[in-house]
């Protein structure tokens, strides 16, 4: 029984990644410009918010540097395609450094690298910032993403200043970010599920419990929060090819918070749930922009309101924390079982 079950989810995983694939081959050839912008937003804010599940919703620690980290990797990654002819043209106020006015690499690579210089601050950051715990973690880590900030606006040999970097090449198409996104998924499902994903659970659970148990619970704090690190600098080099263009006014405070209800909204400690958060949060910004024009109703028309839809949006964020603490997934993941109705419901991380 168990093994027709194992043997029938893999051919249903099968089926579920051909789907994916041809999904991504048609939709180029049959969607407008705005959708596909829209597709690629939720799988790069899917790779955001696994990163940021991984640090809180599996390991409990209160983390606010998501946006320090997407800036470190979007900036390495961009001077690393940026072809020289482009760097001629935007460093006008300061010529770039020689080093890196040389320095080219292949798109996978320059992303690669854009996530390892992420990891690095974050090891950095962590050694000394994990010793505090709750609010105080949340606070040091605020001030880390803005100090990252501010620094990338007075470096212009480096970051071009506050002009940020423009005419980046648009390589972060629908099958890099989701090529991206389920390698995300694949390595957070492996890690979660081992015995290192389950002494992160029990640091989140009991952290005096898990010491107890002779759990080095500062060594497991590190290395989460590094591996989250890395995949927010993925996610950051991946927006920045995306959009084609960045700035220090970019990575402020906000961007965090967007990841964070990505998180809260799919659910902590829920990978699916991160997904599920990344397409509901995306689409509810974009679909929500018809309330800030004129609404035509028969003969009556309601003039636009600028800044209802984050009035609405924040509202329905509101009800979600009211009536589903939790988030949509809670710790459950989906699970074919779940789904057909052969289990009592998907996987609990719990």
């Amino acid at each position: 029984m168990m093994e027709s079950r194992k043997t029938k989810n893999l051919f249903l995983n099968a089926l579920l990644l051909v789907v994916v694939v041809g999904l991504l081959w048609w939709a180029p050839e049959n969607l407008d410009g705005y959708k596909i912008q829209i597709l690629n937003l939720i799988a790069i804010y899917s790779i955001l918010g696994l990163s940021l599940n991984l640090i809180y919703g599996f390991t409990g620690m209160f983390s606010l540097g998501t946006a320090g980290f997407m800036c470190i990797g979007a900036y390495v990654s961009s001077l690393l395609i940026l072809p020289e002819m482009q760097k001629d043209m935007i460093f006008i106020l300061e010529p770039l450094n020689p080093i890196l006015y040389g320095a080219h690499a292949p798109f996978v690579v320059a992303v690669l690298a854009g996530g390892v210089a992420a990891a690095i601050a974050g090891l950095i950051i962590g050694i000394p910032v994990l010793r505090l715990g709750g609010d105080y973690l949340g606070i040091a880590t605020l001030g880390f993403a803005e100090i990252i900030r501010v620094v990338a606006n007075n470096i212009p040999t480096i970051t071009n200043g506050a002009l940020g970097l423009k005419g980046i090449p648009s390589y972060a198409n629908l099958w890099w970010n989701y090529g991206w996104m389920f390698f995300t998924l694949y390595v957070m499902y492996r890690l979660v599920n081992s015995n290192f994903g389950n002494a992160l659970k029990a640091i989140r659970d009991d952290e005096l419990a898990a010491k107890a148990m002779g759990i080095n619970t500062f060594k497991y704090r590190v290395i989460s929060f590094t591996v989250g690190s890395f995949f927010a600098g993925i996610g950051g080099a991946l927006m920045a090819s995306l959009l084609t263009t960045i700035d220090p006014k970019m990575f402020m405070v906000i961007m965090t918070y967007n990841v964070l209800m990505v998180v809260v909204a799919g659910g902590l400690g829920s990978l699916s749930g991160s997904v599920i958060g990344a397409v509901v949060v995306t689409v509810l910004l974009e679909w929500l922009r018809f309330v800030e024009n004129p609404i035509t109703l028969g003969s009556f028309e309601i003039p636009g309101v600028p800044g209802m839809r984050m009035v609405i949006f924040a509202l329905s964020l509101i009800m979600i924390i009211l009536y589903r603490p939790e988030g949509v997934m809670g710790t459950k993941e989906l699970s074919w079982d779940g789904l057909f109705g052969l289990g009592k419901g998907g996987k609990d991380h719990e």
